[in-house]
């Protein structure tokens, strides 16, 4: 049937929800069938990304404590040294 006649025979609100009936339904599949496994992909992908991000950011942080760790050791080292020639030099005298 032509459009022309359907609204002719039954008016032009029904044609009209009929076409927004079917506007509706493509919209509804379309989302359900193409979308929603994408979606579904990129979540999963998110999540992954997430752990990864979480797990680079507690590597930082252990790295960060042994840097912290070395350096206070190397600075104890330095003021042993210092004491160990101050010592020296109060014996040489």
């Amino acid at each position: 049937m032509d459009p022309v006649e359907l609204v002719n025979k039954y008016g032009f609100p029904i044609v009209a929800a009929g076409g927004m009936g079917y506007l509706i339904f493509y919209v509804w599949k379309w989302a359900t069938q193409e979308i929603k496994p994408v979606l579904s992909e990129a979540s999963n992908v998110l999540i992954a990304l997430i752990d990864r991000v979480r797990m680079l950011d507690n590597d930082l942080i252990r790295l960060n404590q042994k840097l912290n760790i070395v350096l206070m050791l190397r600075e104890i080292k330095d003021e042993d040294k210092q004491d160990t020639k101050k010592s020296s030099s109060s014996v040489i005298k």
